[in-house]
């Protein structure tokens, strides 16, 4: 393995210990304590403005997806957030009436004019209900009258009924009607408080999305989800500080009025209310409505300091409440970085094997004692195939399975087709040339105008050794030529095997001026037809038997001789059937003879060669 290799091993093995070892620690379960709060009811608020933050965020968060382990965590919040909510409205309106703002100028203004139009409605109601009484019991033209002072009374009535609402409006925009926004703020608690009621938290049904893609989608909602706890959590440990700095803000407070008005220690009505009990006098109005006043003060300071208790027992809770539910959502963090890690744990499993596979691929090749090329081959392909595979594993593994299975694997299939068109329609070819028309091995046949012996007939190929054209001297060229057996569907192709490879040659021979040229034809034609007779026979009977066609049986092979005056001489031309690997070794012995006749020699004829056992082709066909 080469250093690269090595080093790339190496890494890969540090990453893929590191992912087993985080698949390990995000594997162990987690269990969340769900805590109950106290219930806890009635107590004044923060003041006559009622921040709702708490409750829309309980409210935001119990809309999100939630699992069964957050649901009981998502009802306590929103619990305790309206819970809440009732105590700061309810404080509220009890601060608004303790201690109603302090009117202006235009607001005074506005308190007379409001006060005239509220008279005047009064009087302008008692006179509709008069006259309206007395309309029913008068008749003719008493009742007639009636009638038209009810409608100029209603017209006023009307008149002043809008006077007074915008006097209320003009009050409450300048800031002198504290109990019509704490109205409007109580409506506005209605309505919340039915929304809270209304919404019902259901847990989400969890579909097993698996890739590494959809659980970093998973992973990133649950992370935004965290994010807005974790800043839940601290708006209420924030408003449970703000209200204990009140609380004890307000105890000390009393405590340094209970000081200064008792010297003697203890509450000062108290006090002077053993003062006059000694003296046996009674306490005057003023030091009634004193004692009044300062009791009424205690009473309201203590329900106030029992609300913050209250309240701040709430936004603990809350807060508690929320880190519950923070460790709920990273639970489910940690099973989906687990799942995670166990993907990309595939993936760097994936690659080591791949990286090992060629190493030992290599070694493998290095001690066959294949050709270079093919070792070069078989590599190549044996490489490919992998890095295929394992590219299709790791997108398996980062996209995960297809969920319209049977669609995509129709398509892949009907995509398949048309890129492995000529493969198939090759495979379907070997058929056809395994078929009783198609060819064999040692077979010298013709594809697409290149001619040579087959050599080997695969199931997708045929190789050809090729040889030229069959016509030639049949020598091989020492090339092989590689075809897709489409041709034999899409195409044509020619078998000379399937009829002896026979051919016509022909034999031209000259003779000059002034000898008889009729013995010489005789005897040339008689040694023709002596040589290739057998030839002959077998040529017919293998063209009958190719054709199966009776008309061929009138097909004759025999040699044809032609003669034709030129100058100088006259030409003879022998015409004749011969195998095409023995057309150059008949020929040159034909001409041997004829060269012989016409140097006046006795010549012995040659014997034909056994149509049976074809002689060599020169070139060792």
């Amino acid at each position: 393995m080469k250093m690269k290799q090595k080093v790339t091993a190496i890494a890969l093995l540090l990453l893929l210990g590191a992912a087993i070892y985080g698949f390990y620690r995000t594997g162990r379960p987690f269990s969340v304590l769900v805590k109950s709060a106290k219930i806890a009811s009635g107590g004044p608020g923060q003041g006559p403005i009622v921040d709702q933050t708490p409750l829309l965020t309980a409210q935001r968060l119990a809309k999100m997806p939630t699992s069964a382990e957050e649901k009981p965590l998502a009802e306590e919040a929103l619990r305790l957030a309206d819970h809440e909510m009732d105590l700061a409205y309810a404080a509220a309106e009890r601060e608004a009436e303790d201690h109603p703002p302090t009117l202006s100028g235009e607001a005074k203004a506005i308190v007379g004019r409001l006060k005239k139009s509220e008279d005047a409605l009064d009087a302008d109601n008692e006179l509709v209900a008069r006259l309206t009484a007395e309309e029913a019991k008068a008749t003719g033209a008493k009742k007639d009258a009636l009638h038209d002072q009810l409608v100029l009374a209603t017209a006023h009535q009307e008149e002043h009924q809008d006077e007074v609402d915008d006097a209320k409006e003009d009050l409450e925009r300048a800031g002198g009607d504290p109990k019509s926004r704490i109205e409007a703020m109580m409506q506005e608690h209605k309505a919340s408080s039915a929304a809270t009621d209304a919404l019902h938290v259901t847990v989400s049904a969890t579909t097993e999305e698996r890739g590494l893609i959809h659980r970093f989608g998973q992973w990133l909602a649950l992370h935004q989800k965290q994010l807005l706890l974790w800043k839940a959590k601290q708006e209420a440990e924030s408003s449970a500080a703000a209200l204990s700095a009140k609380h004890n803000a307000l105890d000390a407070q009393i405590n340094a009025r209970e000081k200064s008005s008792a010297p003697s220690g203890g509450p000062a009505g108290a006090n002077q209310v053993a003062a006059s009990s000694a003296n046996h006098t009674a306490p005057s109005h003023e030091e009634s409505t004193a004692l009044i006043k300062a009791a009424k003060q205690r009473a309201t300071d203590q329900k106030t300091l029992a609300s913050f208790d209250k309240q701040i027992d709430d936004q603990k809770q809350l807060a508690e409440n929320y880190g519950n539910w923070i460790e709920a959502v990273a639970a489910r963090q940690r099973a989906v970085i687990h799942g995670a890690l166990n993907g990309t744990s595939f993936i760097l499993g994936i690659l080591l094997v791949g990286l090992f596979f060629n190493s030992w691929l290599e070694r493998l090749l290095g001690k066959t004692s294949l050709d270079r090329r093919q070792i070069e081959t078989m590599r190549t392909l044996t490489r490919v195939s992998v890095q295929v595979f394992a590219v299709l594993f790791i997108l398996l593994v980062i996209f995960g399975p297809p969920s319209q299975l049977g669609t995509i694997l129709g398509l892949a299939g009907a995509g398949l087709t048309v890129a492995l068109k000529d493969f198939i329609v090759g495979f379907l070819g070997w058929f056809v040339l395994m078929g009783k028309n198609g060819v064999r091995l040692g077979d010298w046949v013709e594809i697409n105008g290149v001619t040579g012996e087959v050599v080997e007939l695969g199931m997708f190929h045929t190789v050809l050794l090729e040889t030229g054209n069959w016509t030639d001297s049949g020598h091989p060229t020492g090339r092989r030529v590689t075809f897709t057996n489409s041709y034999a569907i899409e195409g044509h192709y020619f078998n000379f095997s399937t009829s002896g490879q026979w051919m016509w040659d022909e034999l031209q021979v000259v003779l000059p001026t002034g000898q008889d040229p009729y013995p010489v034809i005789d005897a040339i034609q008689k040694k023709v037809a002596e040589v290739t007779s057998e030839s002959a026979k077998q040529a017919e009977q293998e063209w009958q038997h190719a054709a199966r066609s009776r008309q061929m049986n009138a097909l004759s092979a025999a040699p044809a001789i032609n003669v034709k005056p030129i100058i100088g001489g006259v030409e003879i031309a022998v015409r004749y059937i011969t195998q095409a690997n023995e057309r150059y070794q008949l020929r040159a012995k034909l001409y041997q003879v004829a060269v012989d006749l016409l140097g006046g020699k006795n010549v012995r004829l040659p014997s034909p060669p056994d149509p049976a056992t074809p002689a060599p082709a020169s070139g060792g066909r």
